[in-house]
């Protein structure tokens, strides 16, 4: 389906830290039900610069059935982000789109929840755990690492969480360049402590779901340790916010020449378009030239936003951290990481 924005009005900028704050937005009442989301969903926002667009793609930080808001971290020398931090003012207004993803969490289900969270992965765990822990018969277990106390996002909120809730949420911070009383706490949330963690917080054969986000060795890290632990994939969900590290290369090189083209047909909202597009370049980003509403947010194989299915010819899709495996084994591709391979290549993104 095609992102649709609509204009909403910046209600409160609330500082978090040195290099965050959290963004709340005012709905309309003719667009509340669409604005409607569940915990772990995002927003994805869009601006035009010299007359460049631009999209980044935030999790809402806001428990469901409230107004959206989202949490912003500064990116050294990202423009959307440092907009965001340091000019965005109340009253000011900006394109914002339904709300969207696979990262969701149902509060009706009752039970048991583990959340483990580094830096600004901490924003779809906030609205999840407030979410669910209004079910009387959920429990969440949240880890949370950061560098150091004056890092840490939404720290009073999360605070005020444990207060209400009590024994319902355990939540352990693990700080890596900042002493703790307890020595398991202190140091990075990388496999090792979440090893030696896990077993004693959790009684991970009781757990109906985990979720994690964060960057991406965080994530890769505890997807291991919770398989050696025993749980079972299907409970484990998770985001990421950013890759730090370069897109692998073709494994097809050999068929991307330059000046090469394959016929690419792209249909959406019902529409088809066909036409030559190189071999060289992302099925996304050809497809712009000539399909200006064509869905995406970070172009980085992180947001799963530009996610369609190829239902004729063959693709090759070089990064994937959004989609599932039945997703890819059903031919769905993320058109921001996939180049045309065959002659001709049809890619639906209405399925």
């Amino acid at each position: 389906m095609a992102t649709n924005f609509h204009e909403l009005t910046v209600r409160d900028i609330e500082p978090l830290t040195d290099d965050s704050v959290a963004v709340a937005f005012d709905v309309p009442d003719d667009l509340r039900q669409l604005f409607d989301f569940e915990p772990g969903e995002s927003l994805t926002l869009r601006r035009v610069v010299d007359g460049v667009e631009h999209r980044r793609t935030y999790s809402i930080c806001a428990p469901a059935g409230s107004a959206p808001r989202i949490g912003v971290r500064e990116i050294p020398g990202g423009e959307f982000s440092s907009w965001l931090v340091h000019q965005v003012r109340p009253g000011e207004r900006i394109e914002v789109a339904e709300p969207s993803g696979s990262f969701r969490a149902d509060p009706a289900q009752p039970g048991r929840h583990l959340c483990i969270a580094a830096g600004s992965g901490i924003t779809p765990m906030l609205s999840i755990a407030a979410s669910v822990l209004g079910n009387p018969d959920s429990t969440v277990t949240m880890l949370y690492g950061n560098r150091e106390t004056t890092s840490v996002m939404f720290a009073e909120e999360l605070s005020d969480l444990k207060n209400l809730h009590g024994p319902r949420f355990d939540l352990v911070h693990v700080l890596s360049r900042e002493p703790r009383d307890v020595e398991l706490f202190s140091g990075r949330l990388d496999a090792d402590r979440l090893r030696r963690l896990l077993p004693i917080k959790v009684p991970l054969a009781a757990v109906d779901h985990v979720w994690l986000c964060g960057p991406l060795g965080l994530v890769q890290d505890a997807r291991a340790v919770l398989a050696e632990l025993g749980v079972p994939a299907e409970k484990v969900h998770f985001e990421l916010f950013f890759v730090d590290e370069p897109p692998p290369v073709l494994r097809h090189a050999d068929r991307v020449v330059e000046g090469v083209t394959s016929d690419v047909t792209v249909v959406l909202d019902g529409r088809t378009t066909t036409t030559p597009m190189s071999r060289d370049a992302t099925l996304l980003d050809s497809a712009q030239a000539v399909r200006s509403d064509l869905p995406f947010a970070c172009k980085g194989g992180v947001c799963g936003t530009c996610r369609a299915k190829v239902v004729d010819g063959e693709v090759e899709m070089v990064r994937n951290y959004a989609l599932a495996p039945d997703e890819v084994e059903q031919q769905f591709v993320l058109t921001c990481q996939s180049f045309p391979v065959s002659d001709s290549v049809t890619v639906d993104f209405d399925a």
